[in-house]
């Protein structure tokens, strides 16, 4: 039996991602991000970068359609080598 979702769909869902402070962090996390919502908007990540500047964590709230792209995106965040943290 599939567990049911507390997730409406479709919603606006707010993904955090942090990673090492990189030159092209933001924009490979952009790329991913819109593999997994082609309307997502770009202009609406928050950046914030950690105390010392080490770190980045960035925010996207996506669209989220179904159970399977959040399970996909979050897949594709968490395995890629930049990517310390998804919450």
């Amino acid at each position: 039996m599939e567990k049911a979702s507390l997730i409406e769909y479709p919603s606006n869902f707010p993904i955090k991602i942090m990673g090492e402070m990189h030159d092209t962090f933001a924009q490979t996390i952009l790329n991913l991000v819109l593999l997994h919502d082609p309307d997502f908007d770009a202009a609406k990540m928050e950046m914030r970068p950690s105390t010392k500047g080490k770190y980045l964590s960035i925010t996207v709230t996506v669209r989220a359609t179904s159970r399977e792209q959040l399970d996909n995106l979050y897949r594709a965040l968490s395995n890629h080598p930049m990517v310390k943290v998804v919450l």
